[in-house]
C-alpha cells in the first residue's frame, strides 16, 4: 500500500467522484480545480455544482487551484484531466513533482498527433526530470454511481506488478474494487476506443434501431478494440475484461454516457457543434475518433466502425449512411 497523501489533478465529474470514494483511504486528498470560481464555490458549499451536483466532498478533501499546494506532500498523483490536456498540465506540474511520487492515470483517450496513450504522454513529460512510475486505472465507471457508493469494479494496470498491487491496495474499499493487470496498453486502448464505439451505439438508438443492432455493434466494436490493442502489444484477455467489454457495454447502453449522447443527438438531426456547446463535460470519443483511425492506419488494423464514426464526425456523413455502409461491406468470416 502507498502511504502519504493523494493529489487528484482534474475536478470534472470523474475526478470529483474519485475524491469522494477514495477519501476514506487517504489521510488527506488535494483536488486541483482549473476553474477558480468553481473552486471557491466548492470550498464554501463542499459540492461540485458544475460537474457533480448533489455529491458532498468529505472533510479531508482540500480544494486547490495552484499546483504547489495541490502536490505538496502527495505520494500519489492521480490525473483525471481530458486527454488533450495531459501534456500541457504535466508540463506545468513539473517543478513540483519528485521521484518519490507514483503517477496514476485515469484519463480515457489518445493524444491526437502523437497518437500516444495518456500514460505514455505522462512518462514522456516527466522523463524530462526523472523516470516516473506510472499506472493506469480504467473500467466501467459512471462518476455519479461511484460517488453514491454503488459497488464498482475496475482495473489498475502497470508493467511493474508491485506498483499495480500497491495502487490496488491503496484504492480498494468497500464499494470500489480494483483488479491488477500487467497490460496498460490493452487497458488504455479499451478505455479510449470504447468511447468511439459508444457514439455509434447512440446513433443506433437515435435512429430507432433495436437490440439486434446494438448487440452487433457492441460485439464488432469489441473486435476492433481487440485488434488495435493486440497490434500495440496488448493482450486479448484484457479486452474481454472490465477495461474492455465491461466498459464498452456500460458506455454503449448507459443513459449517463456522454459519448452515446453525442451519437443519439446526431441521429436526431442536431449539429455536432451545437451538441458539444451544450455539454458541460468533455465527450472524449469526439477527439479520440481521429486518433483511433490514425493509429489503426499506422498499424494496418481494420476498424470499420471507427472509420465510419470519423467520417460522420468530421465530414458530416449522415447517420443512416453510416449504418448502410457498415452493412454493405464485403462479406467475410467472423
Amino acid at each position: 500500500m502507498i502511504g502519504g497523501g493523494l493529489a487528484i489533478v482534474g475536478a470534472g465529474s470523474w475526478g470529483t467522484a474519485l475524491a469522494i470514494v477514495l477519501a476514506p483511504r487517504f489521510p488527506r486528498i488535494s483536488l486541483w480545480v482549473y476553474e477558480k470560481d468553481l473552486a471557491e464555490r466548492m470550498r464554501a458549499a463542499r459540492v461540485n455544482d458544475l460537474y457533480l451536483p448533489g455529491c458532498c466532498l468529505p472533510a479531508n478533501v482540500r480544494v486547490e487551484t495552484e499546483f504547489a499546494p495541490a502536490l505538496e506532500g502527495a505520494a500519489t498523483v492521480l490525473s483525471v484531466m481530458p486527454s488533450h490536456l495531459v501534456r500541457a498540465i504535466y508540463g506545468q506540474m513539473l517543478p513540483w513533482i519528485d521521484p518519490s511520487m507514483v503517477f496514476v492515470s485515469a484519463t480515457k483517450g489518445l493524444e491526437n498527433g502523437t497518437l500516444l496513450r495518456a500514460s505514455e504522454v505522462i512518462f514522456e513529460c516527466v522523463s524530462a526530470r526523472f523516470e516516473p512510475r506510472v499506472a493506469v486505472v480504467s473500467g466501467p465507471t459512471f462518476a455519479r454511481e461511484v460517488a453514491r457508493a454503488d459497488p464498482t469494479a475496475l482495473v489498475v494496470a502497470s508493467t511493474d506488478p508491485s506498483l499495480a498491487a500497491s495502487v490496488q491496495a491503496s484504492f480498494s474499499g468497500p464499494t470500489f474494487r480494483l483488479y491488477t493487470s500487467p497490460d496498460p496498453a490493452g487497458v488504455e486502448i479499451g478505455g479510449a476506443v470504447k468511447n468511439v464505439v459508444a457514439i455509434g451505439a447512440g446513433v443506433c438508438h437515435g435512429l430507432g434501431l433495436g437490440s439486434n443492432t446494438q448487440a452487433a455493434l457492441i460485439t464488432r466494436g469489441l473486435a476492433e478494440m481487440t485488434r488495435l490493442a493486440m497490434a500495440l502489444g496488448g493482450r486479448p484477455q484484457t479486452l474481454a475484461g472490465l477495461a474492455g467489454l465491461g466498459d464498452l457495454v456500460l458506455t454503449c447502453t448507459g443513459e449517463l454516457s456522454r459519448n452515446r449522447t453525442v451519437g443519439l443527438e446526431l441521429a436526431r438531426g442536431r449539429k455536432l457543434e451545437e451538441i458539444v456547446t451544450s455539454m458541460k463535460m468533455v465527450a472524449e470519443g469526439i477527439k479520440t475518433t481521429k486518433a483511433t483511425v490514425d493509429l489503426a492506419a499506422r498499424h494496418a488494423v481494420e476498424m470499420p466502425i471507427a472509420t465510419q464514426m470519423f467520417e460522420m464526425l468530421n465530414f458530416g456523413l449522415p447517420p443512416r449512411e453510416v449504418v448502410r455502409r457498415l452493412m454493405d461491406r464485403t462479406l467475410k468470416g467472423e
